[in-house]
Formats: structure tokens, sequence, C-alpha cells
């Protein structure tokens, strides 16, 4: 989920709404307090009331029911992107999330399918404001009212990595565009096509989204593009196949929209809008400390994409450190804005030139460290420096062990210093350094792999990877728990006061011991046993639950055995097990996409069942019809796993690689294990990814299917000797067709 803004208001009133009809200067604001309670955030339409509900009245309509509805293309798993340096829209929900919070409504997101779906869902009924990064045209005016601008941006002409030819609208003459009719860049090519002849305008398909776009562009399928500069830049952020090739006019302003007969509505906004944007700083450098965080109203937080500090996973936002800054900011009523340096090497110094406010990526404090110009918070968390070496390694007796083996770690790493005092200590190990921009995890591959002879890492590190690999082990103990800490700039004493002040309220405390829990001591295993013996029961049945199972599978177009496998693979038939990240019920549903759906209650067996396969139906819907239905099959467990846009990003690498995009076995599962590596996830639109997993989920899904399907078939002709059986193949005979 996205980081937004929270903050305290008082109980929803009709003269609280009110009051900002009133001129600002004559209603009192509240401000958050340190450790005030704070409001739920942004809630999903089906949690908050009836989906089907229509309201096109103005404010006072509003106020009667109490909720303000944000339109906003559908956030989902495919849509979501891990934010690298904040998200513009992301910004815009929290804005609007914020205004609805100081007129005492509580805030709603409603998501339509597509972006051109907003305007008429807004004059229709099923919203009340659009903030989406909706760009101020003139046929835009015609339709919808519009609040003062929140920004500008402008069209840009994008193009592929090793176009060298265009650099103004004249050389577009002779090409072909692509843009969706319905894209205010369509209006603007039409003007210019009058003007500069031979340019040829083709429609795009309705519902591609940009990353699909750049996708057929980079394929060769299509030749040019225009897209808006707040759309493409963040996507070059991780992507190197496309480039801007120069701007088509100058900047547009964006701004949000509303329905033209609510005059109240918009005077409100308008209000709201000039004040904010009056003491809004734009994020850029900033080296003011705690009283600029405030004044700005955000926090910047440095990290890495890594499994311990922040990831995207079936479309969240997760990691420990991401979730205890979340918390942090939440606490100061801050909206948190992340930011991922390209190296570790690069986050003490990209925090004193000030990119980012503070730096939580588990750094343990050291003289160096702070010799640079940085200070550390108390301690809130500590590991162990464990030597990690092959499962088949026996373990070390003591340090003399490491006598002429190899170890590589990071240089800016704890770990250097604390081998560089092993080898004083008269121990002849060889220690040399891995690349900076390798995460601890990516090298306890390479030594799984025997690239590398051994390495160190912390133990809460090496006690997630345990929880999925069994490739590696922990050899031997380097040293007592070190301290860990969030860094800031040697400066900003305030800051650091209110960190500590949060850590010697939680550490150790509920939310704390929650959130540890979560990420570093579920014992859950994620990559399970293939061979695990199947134990059916009398008749053909396979689970407690086939009825229900058969019943939804035929409804939605699936194998019920399939099904079944995949239950057993999630939550092992037990209706009430909930996963390290919150995921619940037979099928492991979070309840967020639960939500969604309008469904509650995950651990009844039914409900759990219905939400899973709804959600493994809308994932597959996610892959083209034109894909042979076991390959469609496949992806969409992947996706089910992984989220679809990690597995987006493995076709993407796959065609990039010359495998077969088309292919699960061998092809896209080959380039899904890159992305746990960080030369392919950096340029990937969804980040670091756990490859591995997926990888496995598939496969013993498969095979457990195959055991299903075969034993069903045996079943049913041992009840019914000579009739012919109708179930399909197993699904392993078809995989042995796809190396």
């Amino acid at each position: 989920m996205k980081p937004i803004i929270r903050v305290p208001i008082p109980t929803p009133t009709l003269g609280l709404v009110l009051c900002i009809l009133l001129p600002l200067a004559g209603c009192s604001r509240d401000e958050p307090s340190q450790g005030a309670s704070t409001p739920p955030a942004v809630e999903p339409l089906a949690a908050a009331h009836d989906r089907r509900f229509i309201e096109t009245g103005d404010l006072q309509a509003l106020a009667q029911r109490g909720v303000l509805r944000i339109l906003s293309p559908h956030y989902d798993a495919e849509t979501a992107y891990l934010p690298r340096n904040g998200s513009a829209l992301a910004g815009e929900q929290d804005l609007a999330t914020l205004f609805a919070h100081r007129i005492g409504l509580k805030p709603v997101l409603v998501h339509v399918e597509r972006f051109g779906d907003l305007i008429p869902a807004l004059l229709e009924g099923r919203g009340d404001l659009i903030a989406a990064n909706l760009t101020l045209t003139e046929s835009r005016k015609a339709r919808i009212a519009f609040t003062v601008p929140i920004g500008q941006t402008r069209e840009q002409v994008v193009v592929r990595a090793w176009e060298k030819n265009l650099s103004n609208p004249a050389d577009l003459a002779g090409h072909r565009l692509s843009v969706g009719r319905d894209n205010s860049s369509w209006q603007t090519l039409e003007r210019l096509s009058e003007s500069v002849p031979g340019i040829t305008l083709s429609a795009l398909p309705v519902g591609l989204d940009p990353e699909q776009i750049l996708d057929r562009l980079a394929a060769g399928e299509i030749d040019i593009t225009v897209m808006d500069a707040n759309i493409i830049q963040p996507i070059l952020a991780y992507r190197d196949d496309v480039k801007v090739a120069f701007d088509l006019g100058g900047e547009r302003a964006l701004a949000w929209g509303l329905r033209p007969d609510n005059p109240e509505l918009l005077a409100a906004l308008n209000r709201f809008l000039n004040q904010e944007q009056l003491t809004h700083t734009p994020i850029s450098t900033h080296l003011d400390g705690w009283e600029g965080i405030k004044r700005r109203k955000v926090l910047r937080l440095l990290t890495r994409n890594s499994a311990a500090t922040y990831f995207l996973w079936r479309g969240e936002l997760l990691g420990f450190e991401y979730e205890l800054a979340r918390e942090f900011a939440r606490r100061h009523g801050l909206r948190l804005e992340v930011v991922v340096a390209p190296s570790r090497e690069r986050l003490l110094p990209m925090l004193i030139e000030g990119k980012a406010d503070v730096v939580a990526a588990l750094l343990t404090p050291t003289p160096e460290r702070e010799a640079m110009g940085v200070a550390f918070s108390h301690p809130y968390h500590y590991a162990s420096e464990l030597v990690v070496a092959r499962a088949d390694e026996p373990p070390f007796d003591d340090t003399r062990n490491l006598t002429g083996r190899t170890l590589v770690v990071r240089r800016s790493s704890s770990y250097w210093r604390t081998l560089q005092g092993v080898k004083a200590r008269g121990i002849d190990l060889v220690l040399e350094p891995a690349p900076e921009t390798l995460e601890t995890e990516e090298i306890i591959a390479r030594v799984a792999s025997g690239e590398y002879d051994l390495s160190v890492a912390d133990s809460n590190i090496l006690d997630i990877e345990l929880t999925w690999r069994e490739d590696v082990r922990s050899a031997l103990a380097l040293s007592e728990p070190k301290a860990h800490g969030w860094a800031v700039r040697a400066g900003d004493r305030k800051l650091l006061k209110a960190i500590n002040r949060f850590f010697k309220k939680e550490y150790r405390g509920l939310f704390y011991n929650i959130t540890y829990k979560k990420y570093f001591k579920d014992r859950r295993t994620m990559a399970r046993h293939g061979g695990e013996r199947i134990k059916p029961g009398q008749g053909g049945r396979l689970s407690p639950y086939d009825g229900i199972v058969r019943r939804y599978a035929e409804q939605y177009g699936f194998d019920w055995r399939l099904l079944v496998a995949q239950m057993y693979q999630e939550s092992r038939f037990d209706p009430t097990a909930t996963s390290w990240a919150g995921a619940k019920g037979l099928m492991q549903v979070m309840p967020r996409t639960a939500g969604e759906i309008g469904l509650k209650d995950l651990e009844h067996p039914e409900t759990g069942i219905q939400a899973g396969v709804r959600y493994l139906n809308w994932v597959r819907e996610r892959f083209s019809e034109e894909l042979p239905v076991t390959q469609r099959m496949w992806f969409a467990l992947a996706a089910y796993n992984a989220g679809p846009g990690h597995v987006h990003d493995a076709r993407r690498l796959a065609r990039q690689k010359g495998w077969d995009p088309d292919r699960w076995f061998g092809q896209v599962e080959r380039a899904m294990l890159l992305l746990s590596k960080r030369k392919y996830a950096r340029k990937a639109r969804h980040g670091y990814l756990r490859g591995r997993e997926p990888v496995r989920y598939v496969r013993s899904i498969r095979d457990r299917f195959g055991a299903y399907a075969a034993l069903t078939q045996r079943t049913a002709q041992a009840e019914a000797p000579g009739r012919l059986t109708r179930y399909s193949a197993p699904a392993r005979a078809s995989a042995r067709s796809a190396p």
C-alpha cells in the first residue's frame, strides 16, 4: 500500500464541513500532535459503504453522508510499481486525503478500471473528486470543473533508446506516432500534423497502461509515442530501452476534477489548495532538518530495495524498515516518501547531500560512518554477524577454520571491518570486496551457487533467507549481537530526538514486536518439499472442501484439482492460516484485496475459497487470451504468488534475453530468477523479487496437480470400469513439452 498522510481529526460534524466554506482566517486549524490518535487511512470503497451508491450533490450532501469519494485509476498489483523517488499519483491521493480529513469527511478511494473511465464515473456520481494526474485541456474543461492547478507537466516525445535522428517537431515528418484517442496528446498531435506534413497518427487500443505502450515501442511494434513528463520520467528511472527525444510544447497544468454543478466543493478545494501550495516546498535537496520536515509535511526515507528493508509484494509495499518509518511518519502527521539509493555505498553520501532526511537500512554505527558527518539513533534492532557457507559445509569450531578461505563482503559494510579484525588476530584468510551494488541476499546466493567461497551476513538477513532456501547455513558467529540505528545528518538534533523518542516508546512494544516477527521470526517455510505424500480420502476426495472448490472452479473455468493443489500450497487446508504479510484463509488472500471485491471474514472456508478463485481469475485476465491455455495458467499462478507486475517484468526480461516470453517453464521462470539480482532488479518496474519463490510455487502446484489428476482418473476408472473418463491430462505431461 502506498504511503499516505494520516492526521488527527475531531469527530466529523456538519459545522466543521461548513467552516471551510467561510474564509479560512475564521476557522482554527488543528495540527497533529505527537502521540495523538489517528484515523484510518484511505479505505477501499467496499469497506466504507455500498459500492453501488450514486451521489451527485454538493458539499452539503457529502457532509450528510460523511464520505469524500476520491476517484483514481485502479492501483493494483499490476499497475503499481516500486516507488524509487516518490510517486506523483500517491502524492495527489495523499493531498486529497488531507483535504477530506480537514473538513471532517472520511476519505474513500474509488477505483476505476482505466484512466478514460474517470470522468464518466465522476459525472455518473460514482465519485466526488478526481485526483489522478489529470491534465487540464479545453475538451475536458467543457465536461467537468477543475480546481486551481496543483502542478505542471509537459508532453514529451518518446522513442527507442538507440534513436538518434529526432530532436524537434520537424523531424517527425514521415513518422507514425501512436497514442490513445482518449489521451490529451491526441489533440496536440492532430494540430501538429497540420503544420508538419507527413505525420501519421495511429490510435492505440483502449486500456493500455504506459508500461505496455513502452513495451510495444521497445519491441518495434510502434515507432514513436508521446507521454506526459510526470508519467514517463519515473519510468525512465528503471528502463533504459526507451528515452525522451524532446519536449512537445510548453508546460501544461495539472488539476483536480469535479462535477460542474458542485461550486461549494470547488470553492473549498481551491481555498485548501491555495493554502497548501503556499506553504509547500518542492521536494528536492533539503538540509533544514526537523523544522523543514514538519513544514513540508514530508519525511524522506533513504533505503535499499531488499527483503529486509523495502520491497513490493502482491502490490503491497512492505519491509521492516519501511513499516517502522511509515509508523514514525504517521505519528507526526507526515507523508512518507521513499528514495532508493543506487548502492549501499551511496546511502550516507546522499543523506549528507540533503537528498533524504533519514537512512533506515539496518546500518551498524561505526566510527568511520560517524566521521562522515552523520549521527545514529538509539538502537532499535540487534543482529550477530554470521559466516555464511554452503549447506554441505560442517559448522566451524572457531575463526581458525577461516584460514585459507576467501570471504567476500562489501567494503562499505561493517563486515569488512570485522574481518579485518579477524585477520589482525593472525587468521590468514583472504578478504575480497563484493560489488557495492549487491545486497547481502545476492551475495548469499553467490555463496550457494559456489561463485563465492564464504561471506558474512547479519543473523536477521540470514534468517529471512533460510525461510525459503536450504542450500546455505550459518557456519560461525563472528560477534555478539551488534546494534542497528537510523542515520541522520549530525546537525539534525531535533529530528534525532524525535526518532529516539519513537524508538524508546516502541522498541519491544506491541507494534514493534508484531512487525519484527512478521519479517524475521515467521518460520513458515515458503519453499515446500515437493515430495510430500498425497493422502486423499475415499472416493477420490482430495480435501475437506472439494464441493466448494468444484462449484467455484466451474463458475470461473478452472480445473478444480488445480485449485485444490494451490490451496494445499497456500494453507495446507487450514482456514485459519495467516501468512507473515497478513494474507489469510485457505487461499491466503490479502484482506485489502478481498475488501475491494466486497468480501470479509477470509477465515470462513467458503469466503476464503471464493476470494482466492476470484483473485486467481483476475490475475489470469492480466495475460492475453491468445496465450496457450496452460501457459496462461502458469503465468496466473506465478502472478498470484508474486503479483502480476513481477511476472510482466520477467516476461520483458525474457524477451530481452532472447527467451520465449510466452512460455513459463524453462523460459520466463529463468528470467524470474534473475530479478533477485541487483543488475536486473534495478531496471525492473517492480524492483527486487526473491524469484525462487514463485518458481518453486508454480512447480510445486504443477507437480501436485499432476498427481491429483492421475489419482482422480484412477478412482473414476475403479468406480466405473470401462467407462470413458473425461478428465484433462495431468499438467505434468504438458509441462514436459515446455523445457
